[in-house]
């Protein structure tokens, strides 16, 4: 890990001074999600608050009115190249899959021209819909948006070194929505406020319902549920369509008069029995880890490339192990 470019105690100074973010990124040579990185390690090490400067109403309101104008689909308009698209990830504190670890470095080997979050990287345990589990403790909402800023840092890092002209794109999920739909429900004069909505805190992503690569190809969160759910994305879309959802990680093709299209689901970047699904109680899921690549030549989709945790240390993808 190379050396910091400041001392901590330069840092701090620095941060007092400015106490914005994208500030200190530009003299430090830094993104801003490596600058709150390493402020909230010093405030967690030397039990400080080091906090960032009021912004300007102003600003505040344009930048509100950015938010606002989020658009329902983004189309890519991709003939050639590669997507990489994960879902489901349920960041919770301090933990980084083998399936994390394996995204972020065949992000780095293939480069490409879009990396699409397919969905629930924001779990919600605190405000599930599920009951509590006897006394076992969740991560609170702050927390829990804490870990998904440093993943989804790392991701955009990462993407951004590999390809300067990436795009970063975040369908809604499920899970995601309950961020803000508890707000909506108990605090409705809320609406609006900066910091309301998820989007407020991931400004480097792009957010929508669906992704259109080309006219041939839709990725979005969810549609149909059950065994057969890809199998009738499929069916009955009449395109290529990736979803997320049900964590199962496959790909199902379909062919008729017009030609072959895929129904593809993008598993889970987290692992199948880990904390974040202590409500299924242990019972056997149908869930595998892992996220898939999408390579278009001409504009047609080949067939889509599953990436799955083989191991602790290793995924498969491509007919090899490759350690991570």
């Amino acid at each position: 890990m190379p050396a910091p470019r400041v001392s901590e105690r330069e840092f701090i100074e620095l941060w007092r001074k400015h106490g914005s973010a994208s500030v200190l990124g530009k003299i430090l040579n830094l993104t801003s999600n490596k600058v709150l990185q390493r402020r909230r390690a010093i405030e967690r090490r030397n039990g400080i608050t080091l906090p960032a400067k009021e912004i300007p109403t102003e600003k505040k309101y344009q930048y509100r009115n950015k938010a606002q104008k989020n658009p329902s689909s983004i189309n890519l308009g991709i003939e050639n190249g590669i997507i990489i698209v994960f879902s489901d990830a349920h960041f919770w504190p301090g933990i980084h899959t083998t399936a994390y670890r394996g995204l972020i470095k065949l992000i780095k080997e293939l480069k490409p021209k879009a990396v699409v979050c397919n969905g629930d990287a924001f779990d919600g345990a605190s405000i599930s819909r599920h009951p509590a589990m006897n006394w076992d403790e969740t991560p609170t909402v702050i927390q829990e948006l804490q870990a998904c800023e440093i993943a989804l840092g790392e991701i955009d890092d990462t993407a951004k070194k590999a390809n300067r002209s990436v795009r970063l794109i975040w369908p809604l999920g499920n899970h995601d929505a309950r961020f803000e739909s508890r707000l909506a429900n108990v605090a409705p004069q809320y609406a609006s406020v900066t910091g309301t909505r998820l989007k407020d805190h991931f400004p480097d992503w792009e957010h929508c319902w669906a992704v259109w690569p080309n006219d041939s190809t839709i990725i979005k969160h969810r549609w149909h549920n059950g065994l057969h759910g890809v199998y009738n994305n499929a069916l009955k879309s009449g395109k290529n369509i990736v979803t997320g959802h049900l964590h199962s990680l496959k790909v199902t093709p379909w062919s008729d008069y017009n030609g072959t299209r895929y129904g593809v689901d993008t598993g889970t970047l987290a692992e199948p029995y880990s904390t974040q699904f202590d409500y299924a109680e242990l019972n056997p899921v149908n869930w595998r880890s892992g996220f898939v690549v999408l390579t278009f030549v001409d504009g047609r989709l080949l067939m889509p490339e599953m990436c799955q945790t083989f191991d602790d240390d290793r995924v498969e993808f491509r007919g090899q192990l490759i350690q991570v």
